[in-house]
């Protein structure tokens, strides 16, 4: 039974992972690059075939702007909707004025 637990956990751990990742807008071979690890090796974390290490673990945490502790999935969901504007802020800061005018411009044709 404890097995059992055990790989649910991980499973849960590599789906947020996966989630983060996707967050930051990086792919699997950059985190790779950032992390030192190989890309198959960030592949089957995300898919919850590899245990993640504790410093492996903090280095994603760091890299993807998350607390360790939603990514250990000791925090609910509503994390990943503060996630998504925090990446949103971050992506925002980085454009000029103009392109944020568009962007805004486009935001107002899309459907609510």
């Amino acid at each position: 039974m404890k097995s059992d637990n055990s790989n649910l956990r991980r499973v849960e751990i590599a789906k947020r992972l996966k989630k983060a990742r996707e967050l930051s807008g990086l792919s699997q071979a950059q985190v790779a690059l950032k992390v030192g690890v190989q890309r198959p090796a960030v592949s089957e974390i995300e898919a919850g075939r590899r245990k993640v290490s504790a410093e492996e673990l903090i280095q994603f945490s760091k890299l993807y702007k998350v607390d360790s502790s939603w990514l250990l999935s000791e925090e609910d969901d509503s994390e990943i909707a503060q996630g998504k504007l925090k990446f949103a802020a971050r992506e925002l800061s980085k454009m000029s004025d103009k392109d944020k005018n568009k962007l805004i411009e486009i935001l107002k044709i899309l459907p609510k």
